[in-house]
């Protein structure tokens, strides 16, 4: 893969209310980013910008087979890590407060193809020792030159 690449992050997260009347919350990113393969990790690094704030938020995903491990530093920070059957806690701090979160990984699997990596995260996340929500992470990664953007998405 090359060092420039586009990358989705999308996410559903179904509530754990019990009211049964819950629909899941879609939440997609798509920015550009680097790429690079440092022993047997996979490094994607890519920036963001919040609503309503001007500073940007720079991100870290580090991929491997069993984990990933997202770094955020700027507008928000936080360093989660997602193992599979193994519950993390972390300090997420916002621009409106911190709390502290729980990331406990159901499944975690990788695939690389050619000019692409795709990954498929399973996970209960608590937010201050409290079950918020199941929840799902698809990431896709494709060469910035790649023609039709996500036309291998899985």
């Amino acid at each position: 893969m090359t060092k420039e690449v586009l990358l989705k992050i999308s996410g559903l997260q179904f509530m754990a209310d019990n009211s049964g009347g819950g629909e899941p919350e879609p939440v997609e990113i798509i920015a550009p980013g680097e790429y690079y393969y440092k022993n047997g990790k996979h490094y994607i690094f890519y920036e963001e910008v919040m609503d309503g704030f001007d500073s940007v938020t720079k991100n870290v995903l580090k991929l491997q087979e069993g984990s990933l491990e997202i770094t955020k530093k700027g507008t928000s920070n936080v360093h989660m890590v997602f193992e599979k059957d193994k519950k993390n806690m972390t300090c997420y701090s916002t621009p409106f407060g911190s709390m502290m979160m729980g990331i406990d990984a159901k499944s975690i699997s990788v695939e690389e193809s050619g000019e692409t990596l795709s990954a498929d995260i399973r996970y209960a996340l608590d937010i201050n020792y409290e079950h918020l929500a199941d929840c799902t992470i698809k990431l896709f990664v494709q060469s910035k030159d790649q023609p039709g953007f996500f036309a291998d998405e899985k």
